[in-house]
C-alpha cells in the first residue's frame, strides 16, 4: 500500500472518531470524510489487472430508472408497514453485508502480519443439497471478519452513530474499489442520469428526504451536531460512490498511460468543489440540498476543462477498461497457445 494512502487511511479513522473525544464542525467533517473516502477508494481501485465487470452504457441509461423504483418502493413500505418491521428486515440484511464489506476492507491491512499460506490456501465450502452453491474463501479473510462482526453486533443492537459510520465508510470504499464505470463515455452518461434523479426526487418530492430520515441502515454517513432539533447531519453514500467511481476511473486512466495523476487531481478537485457548493447552499438556505446537483457539474467540468486545456480530449474518450480487459484475455490466450 501506498504511503500516501496508508496516510489517508490514518486520517479518516482519526476524522472519524474525533467527534468522540473533540467537538469537530459537522460541515468540516462531511467534506474531509468524504473526500477522504473518495481518495482511498480511488487508490484501492488501481490494481494490474483491469476490472473483471464494466457497466455499459445501457446499464447507464437504465441506472435512475432502477433506482427510482427501488427509491419509490422503500418511500411505500415505509408507509404502509411498520417501520421497525422494515428496519429490522433491513438490518439483518446489512450484518451480513457489512461483515463482508469491513473484511474485505480490512484485509490489505491484515494480510502483511499472517502467514503466507493463510493468505493464498483457498478453502472450498460446498453444501450437499445445493450443488450450485459454494463460497471460496481464506484464513486471512476469515481473521478479517472477525472485527467486521464485532462491528456489525454492536451496530444491531446500538445503532450508534460511529457504527453507522464505520459501516458506511466500508461499503463506500469497497463500492469505489470495486465498481467500473468502463469508460468516460458510460460515467458521464451515469451521472448526467443521476444529476436529474437527485434533483426530482429532492426538490419536487418528499421521497427522498423522507426515505433517509426513515431508512435506519448505514446508507447514508451521520456528523454530530450541538443542534438539539437535528442532532445530525447526513451524507447519502451515494453521494460518494457515484461521483467516486468516476474520479477513480480517472485516476486508471492515468496510471494506464504511466502518467502523473493529473486528471485524477482535476475530478477530485471538482469532488472537493462541489461537496463545498452543497454545504455552503444548504447552510444558506437551511434545507436538504441534492449533492450531485453540484457534484456532477464539478466533476465533469474541472476533468473537461483540464482535458481541453491539455488538447487530449480523444484519447480520453477512447479509453475503455473493457476492451482493455478483453486484449487482456486474448493476449494471455495467444501466450498459453504459444
Amino acid at each position: 500500500m501506498k504511503n500516501h494512502e496508508r496516510l489517508a487511511n490514518l486520517a479518516l479513522a482519526a476524522l472519524t472518531l474525533a467527534p468522540l473525544v473533540v467537538k469537530v464542525d459537522p460541515n468540516l467533517n462531511v467534506i474531509l470524510t468524504a473526500c477522504l473516502t473518495v481518495y482511498v477508494g480511488c487508490y484501492r481501485s488501481v490494481k494490474p489487472t483491469p476490472p473483471s465487470e464494466t457497466m455499459s452504457n445501457e446499464h447507464a441509461m437504465r441506472f435512475p430508472l432502477v433506482g427510482s423504483a427501488m427509491l419509490l418502493s422503500l418511500f411505500l413500505l415505509f408507509k404502509f408497514l411498520s417501520k421497525d418491521l422494515v428496519n429490522a428486515v433491513l438490518t439483518c440484511y446489512f450484518f451480513v453485508l457489512g461483515i463482508a464489506a469491513l473484511a474485505a476492507t480490512l484485509l490489505p491491512e491484515i494480510q502483511g502480519f499472517l502467514p503466507k499460506p493463510w493468505n493464498d490456501n483457498v478453502i472450498t465450502l460446498r453444501f450437499p443439497y445445493f450443488k450450485s452453491l459454494e463460497f471460496e474463501f481464506t484464513k486471512s479473510q476469515i481473521v478479517a471478519a472477525i472485527p467486521g462482526t464485532f462491528f456489525c453486533a454492536w451496530y444491531a443492537k446500538q445503532k450508534h452513530w460511529l457504527a453507522n459510520n464505520i459501516l458506511g465508510l466500508a461499503f463506500s470504499i469497497q463500492g469505489i474499489e470495486m465498481l467500473s464505470l468502463g469508460s468516460f463515455k458510460t460515467g458521464a452518461i451515469l451521472l448526467a442520469g443521476l444529476f436529474v434523479y437527485d434533483i426530482f426526487w429532492v426538490f419536487f418530492t418528499p421521497v427522498m428526504v423522507s426515505v433517509a430520515k426513515s431508512f435506519d441502515a448505514p446508507i447514508k454517513l451521520l456528523f454530530p451536531t450541538s443542534n438539539s432539533a437535528r442532532p445530525f447531519s447526513m451524507l447519502g453514500l451515494g453521494d460518494i460512490v457515484i461521483p467516486g467511481i468516476f474520479v477513480a476511473l480517472a485516476l486508471r486512466f492515468d496510471a494506464s498511460r504511466g502518467k502523473d495523476s493529473q486528471y485524477f487531481k482535476s475530478a477530485f478537485l471538482g469532488y472537493t468543489a462541489g461537496l463545498v457548493a452543497t454545504i455552503i447552499v444548504m447552510n444558506w438556505f437551511q434545507a436538504a440540498q441534492p449533492a450531485l446537483l453540484y457534484i456532477v457539474p464539478g466533476v465533469i467540468g474541472f476533468l473537461a476543462a483540464h482535458c481541453l486545456w491539455n488538447g487530449e480530449v480523444k484519447p480520453l474518450l477512447a479509453f475503455d477498461e473493457s476492451k482493455s480487459k478483453t486484449e487482456e484475455t486474448d493476449e494471455n490466450s495467444n501466450k498459453k497457445a504459444d
